[in-house]
């Protein structure tokens, strides 16, 4: 990764419709080879997410957040693969009302996010979205509480339109509760059976006709389910996989 001498670089604001799938193998390798037909690889298009999540102690945001309210928010500190003291990582806020997926972020050197948020030394520049984060992290009381990890290949629109259309699929995910370092690297245990995938359609408007028959072909229905949501259920009470089809 790329370097910055400053603490903040990027900042972004999010807004769309998220639907989730679990993918058994057959179903991934079916997908994949026509999605490569009918998408282009995003900008980025294969690497490594890894994100902490922020909670209180007595793991309210979890908690509230798997009671599937109407309105729920969470706080994660996020990396694209394994970064060095002065890499780039992303500190956001995400929040769904309504169907809709808000989220808003800043970037900040790994070094930099770490003192703040064990040290809890502001860095030395800010903004209005730091602001929210800053007074979320105090509202709540928030810690370092969960470690989510996983390989994501991203898909694109081949040609730009108003649905703004991308898809994920996410596999070898796995998490941890101790060692909440970024710069530690992406060990954890397996999240979802072997071959499982994740995929996530995301649209500022509709998903497009191609697509949905797809999904029909492949007998593909939309689920309830969270990476994280399913790691703290498993770290606490060694639960099964959580999800549920809708």
């Amino acid at each position: 990764m790329a370097g910055s001498n400053s603490d903040f670089h990027f900042t972004a604001c999010f807004e769309r419709f998220e639907k989730k799938y679990i993918l058994n193998a057959e179903q991934a390798q079916s997908l994949l080879s026509y999605l490569d037909t009918q998408m282009k690889p995003d900008r980025y298009p294969t690497g490594t997410n890894c994100s902490i999540y922020l909670d209180t102690d007595d793991h309210l945001l979890m908690r509230r957040s798997l009671q599937k309210p109407s309105y729920k928010e969470k706080l994660r500190l996020r990396s694209y693969g394994t970064p060095a003291d002065q890499d780039p990582v992303f500190l956001e806020i995400k929040k769904k009302t309504g169907g809709i997926v808000y989220k808003r972020r800043i970037s900040m050197t790994a070094e930099t996010a770490m003192n703040y948020l064990i040290g809890h030394e502001p860095p030395s520049e800010k903004g209005q979205i730091f602001n929210e984060i800053d007074y979320m992290i105090n509202h709540y009381g928030l810690n370092l509480s969960l470690m989510v990890n996983y390989e994501r290949k991203s898909y694109a629109e081949l040609c730009p339109s108003p649905d703004s259309l991308r898809i994920t699929v996410d596999r070898n995910i796995r998490y941890r509760s101790n060692d909440l370092d970024l710069r530690h690297g992406d060990s954890g245990e397996m999240l979802l059976p072997p071959g499982t995938h994740l995929m996530e359609i995301k649209t500022a408007r509709a998903i497009p006709i191609w697509l949905i028959r797809a999904l029909e072909e492949n007998h593909i229905r939309p689920v309830s389910f969270s990476k994280a949501g399913t790691a703290y259920l498993q770290t606490l009470h060694a639960a099964s996989p959580l999800y549920l089809a809708v």
